[in-house]
């Protein structure tokens, strides 16, 4: 057995395409083909079920699928300890966020590559919470910041800070000035949020919803810097994670009023793959997060 048949078995599981497998991996497709038929010969079982095109792996090749996305991680995690012992730790540390705890994020990337300048970062944060799990489960990524998960299996994580929220105005309608609002005051108001499939957006109508409130967004989107640029027109207000006034600021003419009856919180956590003594990159990661009072930095709201 070869990794780079393991390797053929896992770009066909992520690609779900003979060809863009083969074009992944650098092989033509039949060369993708006969190794992945060598690997069945070899392990006496069906992997993939063929048809006129890719029509999924069987559910022994799903079990497989795991052992060979494990194998093959931990060959990466090999090479990278490796390259550390002998020049320090370099690569390319590959996150994954959601996107209303990516403003939170340079607080660990900021001390991980000052701890390690050979070090590089790749980072996603349009990925809904659900999909971060997945990569991490899947070692695609090697660390994701997303909100704690119900179940934690395959994963570790570690508390960064609860993600609480601000009611952004900047309007006639805005409530008189005082040093907080309520969900109730918000419901009232005409808003812009995130869209509902977003866990973010979910946890907002979770509170409303439990409070018996209804509100009716007049604009919905996937990004957090639209709800502030819908804000600042002075027609929207908005609901945000306070993180973000850390990253934005409060504009001019605008407020951020924290939203109290109830404060409700979202944990938000650094999870990596459960594993022992677990790759490189992610246990610097880990390290720079232990390192850093994430929470009390963003307790100090501008």
């Amino acid at each position: 057995m070869l990794l780079r048949q393991l390797e053929y078995l896992v770009a066909l599981a992520r690609e779900r395409h003979f060809a863009r497998a083969a074009e992944a991996c650098h092989v033509s497709q039949p060369a993708l083909s006969e190794g992945l038929r060598k690997l069945e010969d070899e392990l006496k079982v069906l992997l993939v079920r063929r048809g006129r095109a890719y029509e999924g792996l069987t559910p022994e090749g799903e079990r497989i699928l795991r052992r060979a996305q494990r194998l093959l991680a931990d060959r990466d995690a090999l090479r990278e300890e490796a390259t550390a012992l002998r020049t320090g730790l370099s690569g390319t540390l590959r996150i994954g966020s959601v996107p209303t705890a990516s403003g939170a994020v340079s607080l660990l990337t900021d001390p991980f590559c000052a701890a390690h300048p050979l070090a590089s970062v790749e980072l996603r944060t349009d990925l809904r919470a659900e999909e971060v799990l997945r990569r991490v489960r899947d070692f695609e990524i090697d660390a994701g910041i997303t909100y704690a998960p119900e179940s934690t299996e395959g994963v570790r994580t570690h508390p960064l800070y609860e993600e609480r929220y601000v009611l952004l105005t900047g309007g006639p309608e805005e409530p008189a000035a005082r040093p907080s609002a309520t969900w109730a005051e918000a419901a009232e108001l005409p808003l812009c949020l995130l869209e509902p499939g977003m866990q973010g957006r979910r946890t907002l109508d979770e509170v409303f919803t439990g409070l018996g409130l209804a509100p009716r967004p007049r604009v919905e989107t996937d990004s957090v810097a639209s709800l502030f640029a819908h804000v600042r027109t002075g027609r929207w207000a908005s609901v945000v994670p306070y993180a973000w006034l850390h990253v934005f600021g409060v504009p001019p003419g605008m407020r951020a009023l924290p939203l109290v009856e109830p404060v409700h919180g979202a944990p938000i956590v650094l999870v990596v793959a459960d594993r022992r003594p677990g790759p490189v990159m992610a246990r610097a990661l880990l390290e720079a997060a232990l390192r850093t009072d994430t929470a009390t930095v963003l307790e100090h709201l501008p």
